[in-house]
């Protein structure tokens, strides 16, 4: 496929750059439009030799299409990301310092958390330490549901995970901030927050939710990959993927 630069690519760029993070059914769906509103070839196998030609292109400006999984359904998605900058520093253009300083907090809270997760309680809690402006309980909740609508973190009864956005984009300052907290899965070495833990505590392995649906999917007997004790823990459902189209 050409790496020449055309009409297509420019569109689904465009689409990304509105979305900023579409899973891998909804990418296949815009490639494929793209292709076929600009009368360019379509190879329904060449999705990434198509992005490919775009990061060749967005290379320059610290920019690039990166692909990643979800910890809540292990279904892959593709996420526009900044690499001129590590750090949540991005992120300042669309945040107040404190909003930022707040995120930093509830980034620490999930990161650091045996479950990968943190409730709204907690977070409304640290801003008591905040050295910026402090925030009322009702800008907190007012920015918890920003970022979620930005797609930095995700909330489900109350707690907060990292959003599949930010784990993809964030995974570099995760990993140099982060160093003695990260966990990372043992089948897909991808860092893991929603995730089971061996209990053989010579062990300790961690796998990702879905990772241990796909790999225990008929076992009769599950045991841990890398000890082989008995994996005690309830074998989640292979989520299939959905179709769809976007347009």
């Amino acid at each position: 496929m050409s790496r020449q630069m055309g009409e297509s690519h420019r569109r689904f760029l465009q689409t990304m750059m509105v979305s900023g993070v579409i899973d891998e059914q909804a990418a296949k769906a815009l490639y494929q439009y793209c292709c076929e509103t600009h009368r360019t070839q379509y190879a329904p196998d060449k999705l990434e030799d198509f992005i490919d030609t775009i990061n060749s292109r967005l290379q320059p400006m610290f920019m690039q299409i990166r692909k990643g999984m979800s910890e809540n359904n292990g279904l892959q998605y593709y996420a526009l990301v900044n690499m001129a900058e590590t750090d949540i520093t991005r992120m300042s253009s669309d945040y107040a310092d404190n909003e930022l300083e707040l995120f930093r907090k509830t980034l620490d809270l999930i990161v650091c958390s045996e479950n990968g997760k943190a409730s709204s309680t907690d977070i409304l809690n640290s801003t008591d330490s905040m050295t910026t402006r402090k925030m009322k309980k009702s800008e907190t909740e007012h920015l918890l549901s920003r970022l979620v609508h930005d797609k930095w973190l995700s909330e489900k009864r109350g707690e907060y995970t990292l959003s599949t956005r930010c784990i993809i984009e964030m995974e570099p300052y995760i990993r140099t901030m982060y160093q003695d907290h990260i966990k990372v899965c043992h089948i897909c070495r991808n860092i893991a927050f929603q995730c089971q833990i061996c209990e053989n505590p010579t062990c300790g392995i961690k796998i990702h939710n879905p990772c241990v649906a796909r790999y225990f999917k008929g076992k009769s007997e599950p045991r841990c990959p890398s000890c082989d004790d008995f994996w005690p823990h309830e074998i989640p459902e292979v989520k299939r993927p959905h179709s769809q189209s976007r347009r």
